[in-house]
């Protein structure tokens, strides 16, 4: 009993990314920026879309519900980072610890799922037009995105409880940037084997699915672009399915990669390289490539008076 006690209320370290190098400032200083920029662009997004009627559609729905999950992931690891980092202090409390790995895959998995709906809205819309304002109701979007949230907090749920009741013996120091459940399987002395084959599955449920459905319905609306007579519309459609393709490759490969692989497997540098792709690269990204690009969003920001600098930086 007591050594329980001393594993529940006992801090975990995190080594983080940095050392006190200047080439770790300098990444520092960038990855900051890339936090700060995320935050901005995501707020900005759905502001955009509560404030302009032209934007209230299930599409920019959808997408403010990603720009909200975005905005709460960085928001969930960045602050802790940089902390540890100016402070110089690396410990993070049991309880904080289980707070990073259930908001994480809350919205991890929330995301992998939206995603997904966002894809089915697109292919609806260019595959089967008519049928678009009868399949994507209002309610429709709603469910997609409350299905998301919903679902992503039960999956957390079990497997933070499951996760946390592990015995850590000896050396509590996370070789990650955060609290996520691979790097922590590696300090438990007790056997995980059959957790990590559950993790599997849900790794099945939650990337393998959604990213098969994505590749399937951009693959559909590919080839119905292929029948349009516009070489000018064409030209576009395949520039705006290309970089969806690359942003969703670039969150779902890493995520993949790093969740569907045994624990003896793992290395800390990989692991922490790929990590930094689908909790703090994306969410920057997903605006940008989603949004930003797109005329209707544009209009949308000259109308709030964006500054011009802003504006044509996107343009």
């Amino acid at each position: 009993m007591g050594h329980q006690n001393h594993t529940f209320s006992s801090d975990f370290l995190l080594l983080g990314l940095f050392s006190s190098s200047p080439t770790s400032v300098v990444f520092f200083s960038f990855l900051f920026v890339i936090f700060i920029m995320s935050v901005t662009e995501n707020t900005l997004m759905i502001l955009l879309i509560r404030s302009d009627s032209r934007l209230h559609t299930p599409v920019y729905f959808l997408l403010s519900h990603l720009s909200f999950m975005d905005i709460l992931h960085v928001s969930n690891i960045v602050p802790k980072m940089v902390t540890n980092f100016l402070s110089g202090s690396r410990t993070i409390s049991f309880a904080g610890c289980g707070f990073q790995v259930f908001l994480s895959l809350t919205l991890l998995g929330g995301e992998c799922l939206l995603l997904a709906a966002m894809s089915c809205d697109r292919y609806v819309a260019i595959c089967h037009p008519l049928r678009y304002p009868i399949l994507m109701k209002e309610y429709a979007s709603a469910l997609m995105a409350g299905g998301s949230w919903l679902i992503g907090v039960f999956n957390s749920t079990v497997h933070t409880a499951y996760a946390l009741q592990f015995p850590f013996c000896g050396s509590r120091a996370i070789d990650h940037f955060f609290c996520e459940v691979p790097a922590m399987l590696k300090l438990s002395c007790a056997d995980t084997t059959r957790y990590e084959r559950g993790v599997c599955v849900s790794a099945v449920i939650f990337l393998l699915i959604p990213f098969s459905l994505i590749s399937a319905s951009y693959g559909q609306i590919i080839l119905t672009v292929l029948q349009m007579k516009s070489s000018e519309a064409r030209k576009k459609s395949f520039s705006t399915c290309s970089f969806h393709m690359i942003v969703v490759t670039m969150y779902y490969g890493p995520f993949i990669f790093t969740y569907m692989r045994p624990k003896s497997y793992h290395t800390p540098g990989q692991d922490k390289f790929l990590a930094i792709f689908y909790t703090i690269l994306t969410p920057t990204l997903n605006p940008f490539i989603y949004s930003f690009r797109n005329k209707d969003v544009l209009a949308a920001m000259k109308n709030m008076k964006i500054p011009e600098c802003v504006f044509y930086f996107y343009v």
